[in-house]
């Protein structure tokens, strides 16, 4: 029996769920889940970067959460996402404490390692916040095709790191919103004018932590639109198969 769900915020698509563990470099046990498409390859991975675990980011935080609960049904995307070292979320506390950006280099070079490991394809970093600042300091160093950045603050990123991407070979996408507490669309244009190429999209009426349906559709279609744009735009409801007992 099939029938018709329309796409809104507390919606669980269809996934292959997996709880993984990601080992890093300095011995360290990082929590986290792998969500894959059911039924088929993915085309493309996220390698989620969640918000600063100090002020509330883990990887259940909303926008990452909505992504795997979407992504791999809507749009053929395999979502990993995991706790930063000592940071903690209902899934689970990863072993560490918080480096300030700066140790987290072996999270993210860990949740590469993995994603490679499991022969994941085309890879991308997707930062949130204090994500972003992984993605921008880490992900030229990394095999991945680029970066997606939501609501980056650029707080921890110097100019020469951002220079790197320069050379990089690798993509940059950057969301900002409109309303942003830490950096506007006007301001991102200047921040980021050293670097060549990179795409900055001003989102109107939306704010730093993406709230409300219309935020989070917008930001999880602009990440569609880069990795899988024959996926674009994603739909509005979707039809689901049930089965019930005889």
């Amino acid at each position: 029996m099939n029938h018709i769900v329309e796409i809104r915020s507390g919606i669980e698509l269809p996934a292959m769920r997996e709880a993984v563990t990601l080992l890093t470099s300095d011995g360290l046990k990082l929590v986290g889940e792998l969500a894959l498409p059911v039924g088929g390859e993915p085309v493309a991975t996220l390698i989620t970067l969640h918000p600063l675990p100090t002020h509330g980011g883990f990887m259940d935080s909303h926008v990452l959460r909505k992504a795997s609960n979407r992504l791999p049904a809507l749009a053929n995307l395999a979502v990993l996402r995991f706790n930063t070292r000592g940071t903690s979320s209902p899934q689970g506390t990863s072993d560490g404490e918080f480096g300030e950006g700066i140790t987290e280099v072996a999270d993210v070079v860990a949740a590469v390692q993995f994603a490679k490991s499991r022969g994941l394809p085309n890879l991308w970093l997707v930062g949130w916040s204090f994500g972003t600042e992984l993605a921008l300091k880490y992900g030229p160093d990394q095999d991945v095709l680029g970066a997606i950045l939501l609501s980056p603050p650029l707080h921890r990123t110097s100019d020469q790191e951002l220079e790197r991407w320069n050379s990089s070979g690798k993509r940059l996408v950057a969301l900002v919103p409109e309303f942003d507490d830490y950096l506007t669309p006007e301001m991102a244009v200047a921040r980021f004018a050293r670097v060549h190429d990179i795409e900055i999209i001003g989102v109107q009426g939306a704010k730093h932590l993406w709230v409300g349906e219309s935020s989070t559709t917008r930001v999880l279609n602009e990440i569609v639109r880069t990795v899988n744009p024959s996926a674009y735009p994603l739909p509005e409801r979707v039809e689901l198969v049930t089965t019930s007992a005889e």
